[in-house]
């Protein structure tokens, strides 16, 4: 039984396939522990706009980033030895990346360069950063999932503000993945992949949280919840991985379901405008669908 009406269902669109010129099909660290040893010729995550309106996402396994324009071209802008994974754009312009090997990472898209901008805390190395997001006065949110879970719940939540401190909001999370701000800076969302839930976190005037509590209770999938997107009308965007994208209005009810199509592993997500843009990461493919509300405007982009 369902509390609320069916959410309308909306069929993804093919916009890019990464060429098979630029896949590897051959056996990765993080494949042997994350994919039960199976080589993957790519692994999608990190969707992100740059000013200009071109598409980066990132390939964990094999370390890279790509470009992808307006027209579906894909062009290599990088490639490390790391395991990058969420990717959003600083209002001045940078591509900070959370690495899963080295930490959080700055990603210079014109010479391709990477540096470290945190790759410890305290001297103890994180368990594996994962999504990130900024706040409109440039702190940045980031996740710490490792290979936290139900068995294993201490993945962590850190906020690294602009002058640079770095707290750990939340220590006690069974696998935080894809995080995001509400409207008016109040709430966190978090995306909690091995509880299947989005859970919220109240930010208090002092900057700490407080009554940490459940927004949206998921079922059924492959994974769980991985990436989130806000758009502006304070709705919530759920990259469900194994199942397709939930939107979620600001009470947190279900309005439309976006059926992948192609394969249902979508990881993550970004608006352009009214158009949601996913990496579906089974078949290395970015689906595209038209919302009915436009996506909530990233800081620096406009």
């Amino acid at each position: 039984m369902s509390l609320y009406p069916p959410p309308v269902t909306v069929k993804a669109e093919i916009f890019a396939r990464m060429p098979d010129a630029l896949r590897r099909k051959v056996r990765t660290e993080w494949a042997d522990y994350n994919k039960a040893g199976t080589p993957v010729d790519c692994f999608l995550e990190g969707p992100s706009f740059d000013r200009a309106g071109n598409l980066y996402v990132t390939d964990i396994p094999h370390g890279r980033v790509f470009r992808i324009s307006r027209a579906g071209d894909w062009t290599q802008v990088a490639e490390y030895d790391g395991w990058p994974n969420g990717l959003k754009f600083h209002k001045d312009g940078r591509a900070f990346i959370t690495d899963y090997k080295r930490g959080i990472v700055v990603l210079d898209v014109a010479s391709g360069s990477v540096s470290t901008v945190l790759g410890s805390v305290r001297s103890e190395s994180f368990k594996g950063v994962n999504d990130l997001h900024f706040a409109a006065n440039g702190d940045l949110y980031f996740t710490d999932q490792g290979q936290t879970g139900l068995h294993d719940p201490t993945g962590r939540v850190y906020r690294y503000t602009a002058s640079g401190q770095l707290t750990c909001l939340v220590g006690t999370i069974p696998s935080p993945n894809g995080l995001v701000l509400d409207l008016h800076e109040r709430v966190l969302f978090l995306a909690v992949t091995r509880g299947n839930a989005v859970w919220r976190l109240p930010i208090m005037p002092d900057g700490a949280v407080s009554k940490v509590g459940i927004a949206i209770q998921l079922s059924g999938g492959l994974s769980g919840p991985d990436g989130l997107a806000l758009d502006a009308e304070g709705g919530l965007i759920v990259a469900h991985a194994g199942m397709g994208v939930w939107r979620f209005d600001r009470m947190g009810r279900p309005t439309h379901y976006i059926d992948p199509v192609v394969a249902p592993f979508v990881t993550n997500v970004a608006f352009d405008g009214h158009r949601l843009y996913m990496t579906e990461s089974e078949t290395g493919t970015i689906l595209t669908a038209e919302l009915p509300v436009a996506g909530k405007q990233m800081y620096g982009l406009s």
